[in-house]
């Protein structure tokens, strides 16, 4: 697959813990807003620029986007984000504690090409909503640029890690411990053609997160060829930025679930219908030790539900997910939840969060029943998009979560 060095935008050292924000889609406009308050230099104000409006300001207004284009232009006038000189690939690793563990993830920071997203180079495992991929392109084609990197994964290359491990030893360009306790670190590789010729020989990539953003990427570059009478195929538009990471350094936790009511039952016969599921214990760890299980919160306890094992397609690379395990036999004909990506009785909860908030939410009544996950497994995802197939929504949740603002790649 392709990759290719850009010149990017990037803060100033002494302001990137400031201008460097979350990505946009893991916070509401109210969490954005609380965020950003008291620091004009956060790349929140680019992409929730809402946050800047009245409260009542419909988000796909046109003033929206004309609010992120000006927050965008001012944070360059003011010298929050300047432009290098040359243009370069650069390594990106973060630093964390997940649920006390510590963890490390390194990735190559570069941009890859719109065609070998729309040729199924870069492989994708979830489905994409219109009025999202509409929202991100029109943000894209506004800036000018992709106000967020796309989080790519690729299977382990001992060469890629060797060169990342060599150029990780020397000064980085950044270095900040960010308000969720996540050390970002970066550096900008000498010889950025090493890593052009080593990604060459790399033969797939797969969206972890960020399908809307590689979608509208794609959407944005096709748009922007079709007004060009002279289009050459070396504009930058035909680019977009990505983060890319050997499979094994990555983190997935799981995507819990809550369902606001028993659709009409008690606990007790909720329960009773539980046990022609699979086998219900009490417990007091919600933790699934292993796939084909999940904990289960109702009525102030903690149960275990082991599904029969023999009842489990394991051939299936979807049907043998535990996302889906749980809805044809839990959600859909239990509790009466429809399509999940739309039915208002059922959310979902990351793993970050932890068990406390599952019982939060149900001990608050806001929620009658919740369901803790095992994670998928980075080889369950590569399966599926091998095979061509969707993973249910909110399958998966990739942590440390990639900063926006820190590196930016534009389209002129």
């Amino acid at each position: 697959m392709r990759v290719n060095p850009f010149a990017a935008l990037r803060p100033d050292p002494e302001n990137a813990r400031q201008v460097a924000s979350v990505p946009y889609d893991v916070v509401n406009t109210e969490e954005a807003r609380k965020l950003a308050e008291g620091n004009p230099l956060s790349f929140l104000h680019v992409v929730r620029p809402e946050i800047d409006l009245p409260p009542e300001t419909d988000p796909h207004a046109d003033e929206v986007y004309a609010q992120a284009r000006t927050a965008f232009d001012r944070l360059q006038a003011e010298g929050a984000l300047v432009r290098e000189d040359r243009p370069s690939i650069y390594l990106y690793r973060q630093q964390a504690k997940l649920n006390g563990v510590a963890v490390s993830q390194m990735g190559v920071v570069a941009c890859c090409h719109i065609d070998d997203y729309r040729n199924g180079l870069i492989k994708k495992h979830e489905k994409t909503r219109k009025d999202k991929e509409d929202d991100r392109t029109r943000h894209v084609l506004t800036l000018e640029a992709n106000a967020g990197p796309v989080f790519l994964l690729y299977r382990g290359n001992d060469p890629l890690t060797k060169m990342m491990e060599d150029d990780a030893m020397g000064p980085p360009i950044h270095d900040f411990l960010a308000e969720d306790h996540v050390r970002h670190t970066v550096w900008t590789v000498e010889e950025p053609e090493a890593y052009v010729a080593a990604f060459g020989d790399v033969e797939a990539a797969y969206v972890a997160d960020g399908h809307h953003r590689s979608a509208s990427a794609s959407r944005a570059g096709a748009e922007l060829r079709s007004k060009n009478d002279k289009h050459t195929g070396n504009e930058e538009y035909n680019w977009f930025q990505c983060v890319l990471f050997a499979s094994d350094q990555l983190n997935i936790l799981p995507y819990h679930r809550v369902v606001k009511d028993l659709n009409g039952l008690s606990a007790e016969d909720f329960l009773k219908k539980m046990d022609d599921v699979g086998e219900v214990k009490p417990t007091d760890d919600p933790t699934p030790p292993h796939t084909g299980a999940f904990g289960m919160y109702v009525d102030g306890k903690w149960y275990m539900v082991t599904l029969p094992r023999d009842g489990i397609d394991r051939s299936d690379p979807v049907e043998s997910l535990d996302y889906v395990l749980l809805y044809e036999r839990v959600l859909s004909p239990i509790l009466g939840i429809g399509e999940i990506r739309t039915d208002e009785r059922i959310d979902f909860v990351g793993g970050i969060r932890g068990t406390d908030e599952l019982e939060r939410r149900v001990n608050s009544g806001g929620c009658a029943v919740a369901f803790a996950m095992h994670e998928t497994t980075i080889d369950q995802l590569m399966t599926v998009a091998d095979a061509g197939r969707i993973m249910p929504p909110k399958s998966t949740w990739f942590e440390p979560k990639l900063r926006s603002g820190l590196l930016v790649h534009t389209l002129d």
